[in-house]
């Protein structure tokens, strides 16, 4: 989008009621409506990796359901978003439901072209498979990048029955093809049991430090936050969210729940602490509908998809803004 532009933001809610009209991710133009984008929110409607519960294909729909209720002004960030950038709903990503090989091309081949057009990602899962295509796509614009991941489960597994792409598998696959930046790799969220204690060893070789939830709980947010951004530093960073590194009361839809999770709350609070963070793009993935009541799950996937646009949208502002200063 050209620097002087006025981005084209939500259908006006005093007009058209929230629960009217196509759900695009909080009500905003879709990407052909508006011809290019700085920040793209796609789904991809993928859920083939999973090893337990399946029906994440049906979460970035769930999501944007939520998101009819998100309004233009973010106080807790003191930013709108939807004023400061273009934001548009690029719509799905189809990829193949039945070769997990070919849906990983195919999610990184349109990652691809959406971050071509110079448009930072907002992606909507999905099972968390599709996270390595994803990152191969920004680590190939950016290099290696800083990976902060909030989930349950670490996700540096080697195999599944033999399997070397799965929702389990990722960030393994990720470290093997040098696309993240080693020495700033966090999980938060982490608990529950494991297979051995090797997996932490395994884990910790591949780089990363790990907030667990009771870290979260026993330090609060603001503290978790200041290290994460002392680890993160200036490098570019992606983040990735499992929706499952909330507590299942505040996100019972998901496909491998573990109790002892953080809450929304504190899951905002820690994004909110990395606003001056060098966000890339992002994504939310593992939020199953068929699990979730009264739209919990999808409520908070909605509002941290939120966070994170609000994020990189005021960092797109104040880039364009330092450039028509020089």
């Amino acid at each position: 989008m050209s620097s002087n532009a006025i981005p084209r933001g939500p259908v006006d809610s005093s007009r058209v009621p929230r629960y009217a009209g196509p759900a695009t991710f909080a009500r905003l133009p879709r990407l052909d409506e508006v011809g290019t984008t700085d920040i793209a929110v796609v789904g991809v409607p993928f859920d083939s990796g999973v090893s337990y519960r399946p029906g994440a294909r049906f979460g970035g729909n769930a999501i944007r359901e939520a998101s009819r209720l998100l309004r233009p002004y973010n106080p807790a960030q003191d930013a709108s978003p939807f004023a400061l950038a273009q934001v548009a709903d690029g719509g799905d990503i189809a990829v193949n439901p039945f070769n997990i090989n070919e849906a990983v091309e195919t999610v990184e081949a349109a990652a691809d072209e959406l971050l071509g057009t110079g448009a930072r990602l907002m992606t909507l899962g999905g099972d968390h498979t599709i996270a390595l295509p994803l990152l191969r796509s920004v680590a190939r614009k950016h290099g290696p990048v800083a990976l902060l991941h909030f989930d349950a489960h670490l996700d540096t597994w080697d195999t599944y029955f033999g399997a070397e792409y799965t929702h389990g598998t990722p960030f393994r696959r990720a470290v093997e093809e040098g696309i993240l930046d080693t020495s700033a790799l966090s999980h938060v969220g982490i608990r529950g049991p494991l297979y051995s204690r090797q997996d932490l060893t395994d884990d910790e070789k591949m780089g990363f430090g790990i907030v667990t939830s009771a870290d979260v709980y026993r330090r609060g947010a603001d503290e978790v936050a200041d290290q994460l951004r002392q680890r993160i530093g200036d490098r570019p960073l992606y983040i990735s969210i499992d929706i499952d590194c909330l507590d299942p009361a505040h996100a019972p839809g998901t496909g491998t729940p573990e109790a002892g999770g953080m809450t929304s709350r504190e899951l905002l609070e820690i994004l909110r602490g990395l606003a001056d963070c060098h966000l890339v793009s992002a994504d939310i993935v593992e939020v199953a509908p068929a699990y979730d009541h009264a739209e919990i799950t999808s409520i908070a996937a909605s509002h941290t998809a939120y966070e994170l646009t609000t994020i990189m949208a005021r960092q797109i502002a104040a880039a364009r803004k330092d450039t028509e200063a020089k």
